[in-house]
């Protein structure tokens, strides 16, 4: 039942999450994530007793190869830098993903 969820709790939930969204949309957020928890009711009542529990969609098995590094050339060197969008001193630059500031900026 979607009014067992609280717009406070959408709230909540969004921050914990660092999102963000309209006021406007906070209604059908809630809504939204109602569903998906009745959903999850509506799993949580199928018997599964005797049923085997799957690990894979398929049966096929990753081969794995030994992780090691191979020096490039410098034309791909250049190469790869030039696609990317920030470099500094022969490095890709990306964002921070990793925020361990408290203040969540």
């Amino acid at each position: 039942m979607a009014s067992k969820i609280t717009e406070q709790q959408v709230e909540h939930v969004a921050e914990l999450a660092k999102l963000e969204f309209p006021k406007d949309e906070l209604g059908k957020f809630t809504t939204q994530l109602g569903n998906i928890i009745d959903m999850f009711e509506d799993l949580e009542a199928v018997d599964t007793d005797g049923v085997e529990p799957m690990t894979s969609a398929t049966d096929r098995v990753n081969v794995m190869r030994e992780d090691k590094a191979v020096k490039s050339s410098k034309e791909e060197q250049e190469a790869l830098l030039k696609n990317a969008p920030e470099t500094d001193g022969g490095y890709i630059k990306v964002p921070a993903i990793i925020d361990e500031s408290e203040d969540g900026e």
